[in-house]
This record gives C-alpha cells, structure tokens and sequence, in this order.
C-alpha cells in the first residue's frame, strides 16, 4: 500500500505517559504516519477523545 493510500492514523496521547511513548516507538517503528494529538491537560480534548471511544485513558488510536 503506498503512503497517500494509507488510512489516516490519529493517536490521542500525554507526553510522559509510558503506553503512549512504546505506541510512538511502535508506529515509528513500523513506519506508520499518524497525528499526535496531545491531550495534556486540555479538557475540550480529553472530552473529545471520550466522546470518540467512551473511554479516557491514553494513548488511544484511531485508524
């Protein structure tokens, strides 16, 4: 599958979570493009991560 076919991949993350930094090891390491959307501690972000999955724990990955 070429890049530009590739599903867009979307990881909802904190920056010092430890999941969250073996999940971008993973996806680096299998040379997968995907956008890093750190939740911190923003909470229209944590909503809108819950709202998508019905969960609020990271790292969350959509494809």
């Amino acid at each position: 599958m070429s890049e530009s076919n590739q599903p867009s991949v979307r990881m909802y993350s904190t920056r010092f979570c430890p999941y969250c930094i073996r999940a971008r090891m993973l996806l680096k390491g299998k040379g997968v493009a995907y956008e890093d959307i750190s939740v911190g501690n923003d909470a229209d972000l944590w909503a809108e991560m819950s709202s998508l999955s019905g969960q609020n724990t990271v790292p969350q990955i959509f494809i």
